[in-house]
């Protein structure tokens, strides 16, 4: 069809379209409600138009992605002309975000609350990363809830559309972004063989010296409440490359965390800290409350008592990929965060000091309030304190009237550069 035409298959036989697709869609058709509506039959939910159905396909056909073609999870519908809640529009974001399927809007966005709108600008840009599905088949009802991604600064990254080198594409190919990423993530004959711990496929490549984390979302698709149990070796890190066998803490995800881990609720904005889950004897060390439909993503990080981190934010669901620069000391943090896109939100910080009386905060240059949203606490003494985690209020990209003039008051430019002394 020539390099300016983007094939999507629609209802085609899978394996049909191998080599001839370069997007297809993997999904049942979405719908505005949870369940097909009459006159359709409620109960055939597998196949008939339903949210339900395409977050369920989804994440059954997301190894698909990447490798044969764009996965075309169907449109993310967001406005309030459909009679879908907020908890089940949370679920279908995250499901396109973390599988890393094409994202495609069919609202109106003028017409669209806020507060909704603001659900998709937390999952864009794509990260070209696809999660792995940890329970496939092994759920009540044979719905999968659990999906894992590694953030981390080790390995090769995936392209960012900023980084792509557009000479190796013909001058007619406008679907560069999509043509890059897939090129990127797919399997090449012609490569080494990848080392299997680096999950290339699952691992977002975030800034130097933010570190090594993993990223798990966990869905409720039932219809009632449910306390969700997260099994520990979802939890872990990456497996780590050239421990000993002899190494008295070696294991297949590297050497135990004495100080626990931090983790961060992304969707709700909470904090906790977690021991590691392989020093006790427990089965489940992360457990949520989620309403019916409902999804959380966890980011759990390794707890470095002595050192400053960047925990995450509220502006971008993989608490990392918001972040083009990143320096820490003893005593201070340098954050500079992407700011071609308009973003507001927090960022969440771990400051290892128990009282925080001398923190100095700039955002953009100016002293910025904060406030304590939790403690982490000493592994073996529950009661002490060794460091405290905040929240700062962020705003990053171009606010105002649209116009380009440096000299317009009624236009800020924020740098999204944060910088923290203590």
């Amino acid at each position: 069809a020539g390099p300016d035409v983007f094939l999507i298959g629609c209802g085609c036989p899978m394996g049909s379209g191998i080599g001839y697709a370069d997007g297809m869609r993997v999904t049942a058709d979405t719908a505005e409600a949870w369940y097909p509506e009459f006159p359709l039959p409620y109960w055939d939910n597998g196949t008939l138009p339903a949210l339900r159905a395409m977050v369920r396909n989804s994440m059954t056909r997301a190894c698909l992605g990447h490798r044969w073609w764009h996965n075309d999870p169907d449109c993310l519908m967001v406005g309030t002309s459909t009679r879908l809640t907020v908890p089940e529009i949370v679920t279908a974001a995250t499901v396109v975000a973390m599988t890393c399927g094409m994202l495609l809007l069919s609202d109106d966005l003028s017409q669209v609350p806020p507060e909704r709108l603001d659900i998709v600008t937390k999952i864009f840009p794509m990260t070209g990363a696809t999660a792995v599905v940890l329970d496939t088949h092994c759920t009540e009802e044979g719905l999968p809830s659990l999906m894992r991604l590694w953030c981390t600064d080790r390995y090769q990254p995936i392209i960012r559309p900023e980084d792509m080198d557009l000479s190796q594409l013909g001058a007619d190919d406008h679907n560069h972004e999509a043509t890059l990423l897939g090129r990127y993530s797919a399997f090449s004959p012609d490569e080494d063989t990848p080392v299997a711990s680096e999950r290339k496929r699952s691992c977002i490549h975030v800034a130097t010296g933010l570190g090594t984390w993993t990223l798990l979302s966990v869905s409720n698709l039932m219809d009632k409440t449910i306390q969700a149990r997260i099994p520990w070796h979802a939890l872990l890190p990456p497996p780590e490359k050239g421990w000993k066998d002899d190494h008295p803490d070696a294991g297949d995800h590297g050497p135990i965390q004495q100080a626990g881990f931090h983790v961060i609720q992304f969707w709700s904005g909470e904090y906790c800290w977690m021991p590691d889950p392989r020093l006790g004897d427990k089965r489940y060390h992360l457990t949520k409350s989620l309403r019916a439909h409902d999804t959380e993503i966890f980011h759990i990080k390794a707890v470095q008592p002595s050192k400053p981190a960047y925990l995450g934010s509220s502006i971008h669901f993989s608490c990392g990929y918001e972040v083009s620069s990143y320096e820490a000391t003893d005593r201070m943090l340098a954050i500079q965060l992407r700011n071609k896109l308009y973003r507001a939100g927090s960022i969440y910080l771990y400051i290892p000091r128990p009282k925080l009386d001398e923190i100095k905060i700039l955002v953009n240059g100016k002293e910025q309030a904060w406030k304590a949203i939790g403690n982490t606490p000493q592994a073996n003494n529950g009661t002490r304190c060794i460091g405290r985690v905040i929240s700062v209020p962020i705003i990053i990209g171009v606010e105002g009237n649209g116009n380009d003039d440096d000299d317009d008051a009624s236009t800020s430019h924020n740098t999204g550069r944060v910088e923290i002394h203590f």
